[in-house]
Parts: C-alpha cells; sequence; structure tokens
C-alpha cells in the first residue's frame, strides 16, 4: 500500500520534469537553428575566414553543452551500496533506515539517500551528487558561454535588422504617386508587365522573409538573455560552493554551524575546504589528469566513490 500511494503521488512530479527535459531540448535546438539560419549567412557574406573561426568555436560549445547535458540527465548521481557494510557510516536514514556515509542525504523526490547530495534539479529529472555533480555545471558553464557568444555575434546582425542604414526606396510598389494622383491598386496592377508582378512577389517574398527574421531575432533575444541572466547568476553561485569545497545543502548547514560557533567565540572551519585550488582539482576530476580534459566531452569519474571523505582534520589531503 505504501509503495502504491508513493508511486501516485510522484509520478506527476517524474512527468513534470520529463517535460522540463523537453523544454530544454527544444529551445536549446531552436536557438541553434537560429543561429545558422539567420548568423550563418550574414557572417559567410561579411567574411568567411571569421565565419569558419566561428563555426569552430560555436560548436565546440554546442558539443560540450549537448555532452555534459545528456550525461547530467542519465549518470546516477550516486547512491550508498544496498546489502553491504558501509565504510563509515555517520548517521541513519530517518526514512530509508539505513546507514548513511558523510555528506549524504536523502531526496524526497528520488526517494534515495544520494551520494554527496547537492540538489534535485527538475530541468535535468535527475538527482545532482557526486557522479554527475560535474556535469551539471560544466553543463550551466558551457551553456552562459554560448549564450554569451551568441549574444556578441548577433547585436550586429540585430542592429543592421531593425536599424538599417538607409530606407528601402519605394520605386516599383504598386501604388505610385503621379502629381499628386494616388493610382488605385486594383489600376496600378493591371498596367503592370509579367517582370514588373514577378518583381512584385518578390519584394513580397522578401518582406514576409524579413518579418520572419525579425521575430526570430526578437524570440532569441528574449530567451538568450532571461537564460544568461538567470543561469548566468546560478552557475556563479555554484562556483563560490565549488571555490568552498560545499554542496548547496551543506552551505546551510555550514552557515548554522559558523553562528553556533561565533555565539561561543570561535571560529567554524569547513572539514571539506582544501582551498580554493585544492577544491576545483577535487570537483572537476583532475588530481591524477591534466586540465583539458575539462574544455572536451569527458566522461571521467570524480575522486572517489562517494563512501569516504578525507578533511582537512587529516594527515594526509587529497
Amino acid at each position: 500500500m505504501v509503495r502504491i500511494k508513493w508511486s501516485l503521488t510522484k509520478a506527476p512530479n517524474m512527468l513534470n520534469s520529463q517535460v522540463f527535459v523537453v523544454m530544454v531540448s527544444l529551445l536549446t535546438a531552436s536557438i541553434v537553428y537560429i543561429s545558422y539560419y539567420i548568423g550563418l549567412p550574414y557572417w559567410w557574406e561579411k567574411s568567411p575566414p571569421i565565419t569558419i573561426i566561428l563555426l569552430l568555436v560555436g560548436n565546440w560549445l554546442l558539443v560540450n553543452v549537448c555532452f555534459h547535458y545528456y550525461m547530467g540527465v542519465n549518470v546516477p548521481a550516486g547512491y550508498p551500496p544496498q546489502g553491504s557494510l558501509i565504510p563509515e557510516a555517520v548517521s541513519i536514514c530517518k526514512k530509508c533506515i539505513k546507514p548513511k556515509p558523510p555528506r549524504t542525504h536523502h531526496c524526497s523526490v528520488c526517494n534515495k539517500c544520494i551520494l554527496k547530495m547537492d540538489h534535485h534539479c527538475p530541468w535535468l529529472n535527475n538527482c545532482v551528487g557526486h557522479y554527475n555533480h560535474r556535469h551539471f555545471f560544466q553543463y550551466m558553464a558551457f551553456t552562459v558561454l554560448g549564450i554569451l557568444f551568441i549574444m556578441l555575434f548577433g547585436v550586429e546582425i540585430a542592429y543592421q535588422e531593425f536599424f538599417p542604414a538607409q530606407d528601402p526606396e519605394l520605386d516599383g510598389h504598386p501604388v505610385r504617386i503621379n502629381n499628386s494622383e494616388i493610382i488605385p491598386v486594383t489600376e496600378s496592377l493591371d498596367r503592370l508587365t509579367e517582370e514588373e508582378l514577378a518583381e512584385i512577389a518578390k519584394q513580397a517574398a522578401d518582406t514576409n522573409a524579413k518579418d520572419w527574421r525579425r521575430r526570430l531575432i526578437v524570440f532569441a533575444a528574449l530567451i538568450c538573455i532571461a537564460t544568461f541572466a538567470a543561469l548566468g547568476a546560478l552557475t556563479w553561485w555554484h562556483a563560490g560552493l565549488i571555490t568552498r569545497g560545499e554542496t548547496s545543502i551543506e552551505a546551510r548547514i555550514n552557515n548554522t554551524e559558523s553562528q553556533k560557533y561565533k555565539a561561543l567565540g570561535k571560529i567554524y572551519q569547513n572539514p571539506y575546504n582544501f582551498g580554493p585550488r585544492q577544491n576545483w582539482k577535487l570537483f572537476l576530476g583532475t588530481i591524477d589528469r591534466s586540465w583539458w580534459y575539462i574544455f572536451f566531452p569527458s566522461n571521467h569519474g570524480p575522486y572517489g566513490y562517494g563512501l569516504t571523505w578525507k578533511t582537512i582534520h587529516d594527515t594526509k589531503i587529497p
């Protein structure tokens, strides 16, 4: 009965999260389409060499965005092993009724304990934890860089589209003004040749295409600005957490502990804060590999297995 009740209550949340994943995919695809449809012809006409460079940089960013989003969605966050002893248990989960390793927390959405849990992300339809935290952060970072890239090289296109150097000429317009006399449209069309009618049709098609381009530019601008502001702020905040060697859950815990220690006239130290440089190396998994790994799609795992953790009090740090 308990399992059936849980399934009925969690099914809508899981469905909503799947909708979020589809939304992210469609929005990403739409921005890429607009960039190629409008940006590629503009820059190719202006300078083919610059266009090639833009294609290389843009597609490098796009590949990283798609790769890390896919990994963030599909790589499990990490769970305590079932049916085996936990090497270092710090407490018992009140919901799972099982031992919890350090930095492990219970997710009410997944109904599981998550190793080094940061939060449950509906946009990934997945928990962010030990094994996919790096992919989550790198997806955000590359997305912010990609949006900044599009905005920097798209602002010129938008300006030229909405504020052209000169107004288009009215020659060939079906309504002509001769000696202050306006010729009706129906009468003027009867006097036009086939070539003139074809030119009018071409001008009408160009006008429709221009209107379509403007709509796409406005749509892309709204999406890019909103995403850059929201995701940029979130990326900056998570970068600060990583620099301090803590997750979003631990940030609240550490803040509470700091207040308690301050009231006693003491200073609280985060036991997992090894300094900014070491914290980033641990997070990005570059302890035993080059930094270049983080600039290209890589499925290398994080440091350790998430069951035991070195602290600043250990004689040998990672």
